[in-house]
């Protein structure tokens, strides 16, 4: 049915023969103050289109056929900036306006494209992506939490999920933030404690681009060992209303933005998936639903103070689905039984919102971010999916996290010398009720809590960076100090002390040498921190739990070819963590639990473990030139920890060790174009389950499920993972609209992937679970392979209206 109602819209391509061309116009400007740059050039590369701004720093250019484009604007004494990839259509014009930074002296000599360089503040490990590239990316399903995972150092997975692995570190120890205001979620089914998910959260449609910065984290932002990425949504059209509907293979998406009054626009997304009805049809036993939405909206009080709220959240649901599928195999059944007995129903929403205001002067800006962000996270299970015995109860978690946070920044800009300080303060509350009975049945014991805890966290910083020797050395540094009253240590901020300085040096034009060393510090996840024990004590504060720490060491080389858009690197890192939380329980670091579905950390912890990860990057990135595009990322890397119950370092869940993506992509005439993506990953340990102990017929009865084997933590490894995904796109343009189909296929060769071997019990014909006759009490058990892996085809439709 949608390939039909493809081709009708097809037979329409005549009609805009006649059409008149695209439009793009913006402002040129200072950023440091907000002026206006007049009379800078703004032009289309590759073809005789150009124009100068006006006096304000406006411009128009007119007369651009459809099509992708990178433009450049440039004037003497400022550094050129290039936004690359810019679609351009008949619909509607494209809003582009050019920040442009005074060079640091009159003789500088770094002439490199700004949109290949780094910020003064982040000289290294910084990456972009703009919203062309993510909306493209073959397999990425217009998902940016699969997208980044082309770049160099961070490791992907064989399953569905979302998990963000940099560098070796957890996927907890990753920070969000969408035009400067904090958003801890960005994916749905979000594991608590950690992060993830099977499907982002994030409308690719109103992203501006992305920066992705996995080391040298500069001192303004906090709470994060691996990565931060900063989010830039575009703003509203300022003439009229436009809308934007995609329909997908497991969602739909309706966007809409425009102005409100003069001095405002606002951006609105929604999404709703059908995914329920799809696994129905399937017959797979759990039907996931989820929606999510956006909103923004902007307002230029003046020249020189502007005011930008943002609302982003979620609403999940997982149900099972005890319907029995026609002619299913033996296998098939054991599986889906087994499915049943152990997934929970769950049920999770989540949202941020939050009001940035900026004010200008001559040279600098003050930044004001006031925010609150909340989640919910509720599930239960029954045995045998029995609920009208309030005895079969297994477990019934519901926690609430929710922050008030507060951040004041003021930047100073001089010539050759800029300067950053700010205060930030967050008030949180952490609610948990929790009866469980499956976690401690080895121990006969029953977790019953229903208590809520309450944190004040509170940080400063202060950071400059300068240019010497002729612009060829920039020295970046910076200092900051975090405390909070979840422990005792860590209240006060002189424990947390966290210096960095970086360097970048200008070997000679084009070619970088760059170096940073730093000590960072983040706090463990609430559902350690507001862990209570039956006698309704805060256990984790009784354990003095600290931040962890993490120091890091990094360097590269980095040649950039900016007439041809391409840029290699190279960097080596090391990070040295220390203070990490690990499970009393099982004795084990948290960072060797993975990041299935669940909760991570709600359990007592001390921070005595310590860990791991170095490695090797190596980048070769070709922006859209002459109708290529292309991505090649290849990571060296090992992760280890320390665990109470071993001996010296041992893998973590994380140990991918080699990483591998190779992204490419061409256009063609007619708006065709075509992407392909293979990535390589390295086997991930794994810990092996306990057979002995979870063929307990008093332990398989309360848990459902094998308990872990925690004497061989990590001690065996999967095979190699590997995956090719193919994309087709196809656009077309017409007078008030545009039509844009795709054609993904992820795994495009069938690619069966080894996962752990999952533990199930015999069962009668009756699906009673067999008894071992030679030991009454124990269930008879054997293990089945799990393999994960199965093509999977997309189409998806854009129109734009």
């Amino acid at each position: 049915m949608r390939l039909s109602f493809i081709l009708i819209l097809f037979s329409f391509t005549v009609l805009s023969s006649y059409a008149q061309e695209g439009e793009v116009r913006g402002r040129v400007f200072n950023p440091v103050n907000n002026d206006g740059v007049p009379f800078a050039n703004v032009v289309v590369l590759g073809t005789d289109i150009g124009t100068v701004s006006d006096e304000d720093g406006n411009y128009i250019l007119t007369n651009i056929p459809p099509g992708l484009y990178n433009i450049r604007a440039s004037f003497v004494g400022f550094r050129n900036k290039t936004f690359f990839e810019i679609q351009v259509t008949r619909a509607r014009p494209v809003r582009l306006d050019f920040d442009l930074r005074e060079e640091a002296s009159e003789l500088g000599e770094v002439t490199v494209d700004a949109e290949f360089t780094r910020s003064d503040e982040t000289p290294i490990s910084v990456r972009r992506l703009n919203t062309n590239e993510i909306e493209r990316y073959p397999g990425g399903n217009r998902d940016i939490s699969r997208v980044i995972q082309s770049l160099p150092g961070v490791a992907s997975t064989a399953s569905f999920r979302n998990d963000i692995i940099i560098r070796g570190g957890a996927p907890n120890e990753n920070k969000f933030f969408i035009d400067e205001i904090e958003v801890p979620v960005i994916n749905h089914f979000s594991t608590q404690g950690s992060s993830g998910g099977p499907v982002g959260i994030l409308n690719v449609n109103l992203i501006k681009n992305v920066d992705v910065i996995t080391g040298g984290f500069p001192a303004d932002r906090m709470n994060s060992l691996s990565s931060f990425f900063e989010f830039q949504l575009k703003e509203g059209r300022k003439d009229k209303m436009f809308t934007q509907m995609t329909l997908g293979a497991s969602e739909l998406t309706l966007s809409n933005e425009g102005p409100i009054g003069e001095k405002t626009t606002y951006l609105v997304s929604a999404r709703r998936s059908y995914l329920q009805f799809l696994f129905r049809q399937l017959g797979l036993p759990f039907l996931p639903t989820f929606n999510d939405f956006t909103f923004k909206t902007t307002t230029k009080i003046n020249d020189k103070t502007e005011l930008t709220f943002l609302g982003v959240g979620a609403i999940d649901n997982f149900v099972l689905n005890f319907d029995e599928p026609n002619n299913e195999s033996e296998e098939d059944r054991e599986n889906r039984l087994y499915l049943l007995e152990n997934l929970p129903i769950s049920s999770q929403w989540n949202y941020t919102t939050g009001l940035k205001l900026k004010r200008f002067r001559e040279n600098g800006f003050w930044t004001f971010v006031l925010s609150r962000n909340m989640l919910n996270n509720r599930s239960f299970k029954y045995l045998g999916n029995d609920s009208s015995n309030p005895d079969n109860l297994l477990f019934d978690y519901t926690s609430q996290e929710s922050e008030n946070k507060f951040r004041a920044e003021n930047s100073v800009f001089t010539k050759g010398f800029n300067f950053k300080y700010g205060v930030n303060y967050e008030f949180a509350r952490y609610f948990l009720s929790n009866f469980d009975r499956s976690t401690l049945a080895n121990e006969g014991g029953v977790i019953n809590v229903n208590d809520k805890a309450f944190f004040n966290s509170y940080g400063a910083f202060i950071s400059g960076s300068k240019y010497f020797n002729n612009e060829r050395l920039l020295i970046t540094g910076g200092i900051r100090l975090d405390g909070s009253d979840f422990g005792e240590t860590a209240q006060n901020p002189l424990n947390q002390i966290s210096p960095r300085v970086s360097l970048s040096y200008q070997l000679k034009p084009n070619l970088f040498w760059t170096a940073n060393a730093g000590i960072y510090y983040q706090k463990p996840p609430y559902t350690a921190l507001g862990y209570r024990n039956n006698e309704g004590e805060l256990q984790n504060q009784l354990n003095d739990i600290r931040f962890i720490r993490s120091s890091q060491l990094i360097t590269g080389i980095e040649r950039v070819i900016p007439d041809k858009s391409r840029r290699f690197s190279i960097e080596g890192f090391y990070k040295h963590y220390s203070n990490y939380p690990s499970s009393i329980r099982n004795g084990i670091a948290l960072a060797n639990l993975g990041a299935d579905f669940g909760v991570i950390g709600n359990e007592p912890v001390r921070s005595d473990s310590e860990g791991r990860a170095y490695g090797l990057e190596f980048l070769a990135q070709q922006r859209l030139f002459n109708n290529f595009y292309g991505i090649a990322a290849v990571t060296l890397v090992r992760s280890e920890f320390t665990n109470p119950n071993t001996e010296g370092f041992v893998p973590s869940a994380w140990d991918s060790r080699f990483i591998v993506s190779l992204t490419a992509g061409k256009r063609f005439g007619k708006n065709w174009e075509l992407g392909t993506r293979w990535r390589y990953l390295g086997g991930l340990p794994f810990t092996p389950v306990d057979v002995e102990n979870s063929s307990l017929r008093e332990v398989w009865d309360l848990r459902g499920q094998a308990t872990l084997d925690f004497n061989q933590i990590n001690n065996q490894r999967l095979a190699a993972f590997h995956q090719l995904d193919l994309r087709i796109d196809k656009r077309y343009f017409f007078d008030k609209w545009n039509l844009n189909w795709y054609f993904d296929v992820q795994n495009a060769y069938n690619f069966q992937a080894q996962q752990p071997p999952i533990l199930v019990p015999e069962r009668e014909v009756n699906g009673q679970l067999k008894i071992d006759p030679n030991d009454p009490a124990r269930y008879q058990m054997r293990l089945v392979d799990n393999p994960a892996g199965t093509i999977l085809p997309t189409i998806g439709i854009i129109v734009e209206f």
